[in-house]
């Protein structure tokens, strides 16, 4: 019994190779080669022995009906979706791929089957000698079988003449994303599966009974994959290769969560309005710190909408998220314009107040005792007139001696309640009608500020967020 790399016997060679005398360096190289050929001869005898017959050539396809293409069934189970790239638009998916059809040029042995087996299993290199279909990723990046010591890929042989080819690939996937909705945007994401030589005439694909399953437990960080998923099996026409060529295509529902952007964006930014409502309660005086309250917030969105820029491309179209952030902004800078609006009507009103106070009546105190240069007269201011009226004097010992006796002044004539008119304060303040008391207009706007704005933020939330979610279904 000799061992697999054990050379035969001399005996069994032709004689004229024991006649011939040699040398020993000769007689050494010429073992070795005969144990090599030998051995390597052993080897190529497995794989006509097992299931392909000598005639076989693996660049012709498999014998089918006239006219009938190969029929080649896919399936896929996804085991991990990753790296969601929107600033480059693709994604990366790791996945089981499967590829069955039927060759009938197979001649399988029953030695090569384990009892109770309908398949045996043969280690990737075997699929080299086989005609198998090209498939190819018709909108990947990069496409690569996964190995460690060696690919992850197997070829199973079936009793009934079906090969099953499984390989165990990761794909970088090129995808067309739209962002009007973001950040509640929802990407559909297609991978094309084509034959790459074989038109479908002569080659057809379709989706298997198992179809595209999706690992259970796969989580993603900001989207939820939306099942079930979209199969089709369509034709596609490529113009460089002047053909119909047989496609298969799954799409992957990428529904982004939107607790992120609800606790990062939507929460602290309608808090940042908010913030900025209290400058109405603050008192014209306090200048520095109204105005510093309204710039704060102002300054603030714009740092968290830059922020949020550098999540996602330039796009060249409005998204919805900008939508937001410009109202909020422009709440905060309607709060500093009324700032400003009521800081002029406050000037404004001291102004008329001075001038108000200056055109006022002034009265010259009364002498009583006829000194040099007066008389014993009561003088008042009327406008631009000086009128003196007569004091009775009365004697130290009446009650009312030291009492003067004032007489009422005459009503104002037209001309003067014109000029009052003209230069009084009703422009920015008036008198209540049913309380009598002052109503300054800036003050006013302060307090209809109070109600307008929160009011006006409602209307702009409840607006908002029913649009969004109905155009959010719509696109779905």
């Amino acid at each position: 019994m000799r061992t697999p790399l054990e050379c035969p016997p001399l005996r069994n060679r032709p004689s004229s190779l024991k006649m011939r005398p040699v040398s020993w360096p000769t007689t050494i190289f010429f073992l070795i080669w005969l144990c090599n050929d030998v051995v390597s001869k052993r080897n190529h005898t497995l794989k006509p022995r097992v299931v392909l017959p000598e005639n076989y050539v693996k660049e012709v396809r498999p014998p089918a009906r006239k006219g009938q293409p190969v029929i080649v069934e896919f399936s896929i189970y996804v085991v991990d979706v990753n790296s969601i790239n929107v600033e480059d638009m693709d994604f990366r998916v790791d996945m089981f791929i499967r590829q069955t059809w039927i060759e009938s040029r197979l001649q399988l042995p029953e030695d090569i089957f384990e009892e109770g087996d309908d398949h045996v299993t043969l280690p990737p290199e075997f699929f080299d000698n086989l005609w198998h279909p090209d498939p190819y990723f018709l909108n990947s990046k990069v496409t690569e079988i996964a190995e460690l010591t060696h690919k992850f890929s197997s070829v199973t042989l079936y009793r009934n003449q079906t090969v099953r080819y499984a390989a165990r690939m990761h794909a970088i996937i090129a995808c067309q994303m739209e962002f009007q909705l973001y950040p509640m945007d929802i990407q559909s994401c297609p991978i094309y599966i084509e034959s790459f030589s074989y038109s479908n005439q002569k080659v057809r694909f379709r989706w298997s009974e198992a179809g595209v399953t999706i690992n259970p437990e796969l989580k993603l960080l900001q989207y939820h994959i939306g099942e079930p998923l979209r199969l089709e099996e369509t034709n596609g026409y490529m113009i460089d290769k002047d053909g119909n060529y047989s496609r298969l295509v799954v799409y992957f529902r990428f529904e982004r969560q939107i607790g992120h952007h609800l606790i990062q964006t939507f929460a602290p930014s309608s808090l940042v309005v908010m913030l900025s409502w209290f400058s109405f309660w603050l008192d014209l005086d306090a200048i520095p710190g109204r105005v510093t309250l309204l710039v704060t917030c102002m300054l603030t969105l714009v740092t968290m909408f830059t922020g949020l820029r550098a999540d996602i491309p330039p796009v060249a179209y409005v998204k919805a998220l900008d939508l937001w952030m410009a109202g909020c902004m422009m709440f905060v800078f309607a709060a500093l314009g009324e700032f400003v609006v009521v800081k002029v009507l406050d000037k404004q009103y001291q102004m008329n107040k001075n001038k108000a106070q200056e055109s006022l009546p002034r009265i010259i105190p009364v002498r009583l005792n006829g000194d040099k240069g007066s008389c014993g007269t009561v003088a008042a201011w009327e406008g631009s007139g000086v009128r003196c009226r007569k004091v009775d004097v009365m004697s130290p010992t009446s009650p009312a001696a030291a009492t003067p006796a004032v007489h009422p002044a005459p009503a104002a004539t037209p001309h003067l309640i014109g000029i009052e008119r003209r230069q009084s304060i009703l422009q920015v303040a008036w008198l209540d009608a049913d309380t009598g008391q002052e109503r300054v207009l800036w003050r006013e706007i302060d307090k209809l500020s109070r109600v307008v704005f929160p009011a006006l933020f409602l209307l702009f939330v409840t607006m908002y967020w029913p649009v969004l979610l109905l155009k959010t279904k719509t696109s779905s």
